[in-house]
């Protein structure tokens, strides 16, 4: 009879293989209230309440939203991850500065508070 622990252990080296390459994003659900602390202390200064201090016509309303980030329409979250990413005019860039977890965490965030209407 032959011995099966060396097929078990080749299989266990797949599947953890396979698990190391699959993306973070896809192990972890965005997290909102991970994405308020990390808008407080990174977007909190420009875009407090939602709002936009340096062009008030460019807040995080969801209109706003619609308007002026390509593919709003079609993955919200998707449109908002790639703003924060890559900034826009006077918004930075926060790729390499946050996790692509923190900037999935942020984007949930705005995108919750932008269809809540933004408490201010």
């Amino acid at each position: 009879m032959l011995n099966p622990t060396p097929f078990l252990a080749l299989l266990l080296c797949m599947g953890l293989s396979l698990i190391a390459a699959w993306p973070a994003s896809a192990l972890s659900s965005p997290d909102p209230e991970h994405g308020a602390q990390l808008f407080s202390a990174n977007c909190a200064a420009c875009h407090m309440g939602g709002g936009n201090v340096i062009s008030a016509s460019r807040t995080l309303s969801q209109t706003d939203l619609q308007a002026h980030l390509e593919s709003y329409g079609m993955d919200p979250l998707e449109a908002i991850e790639h703003q924060i990413e890559n900034g826009k005019n006077a918004m930075p860039a926060y790729e390499g500065k946050l996790s692509d977890q923190d900037i999935a965490d942020v984007a949930a965030y705005v995108e919750s508070q932008a269809e809540q209407g933004w408490s201010r």
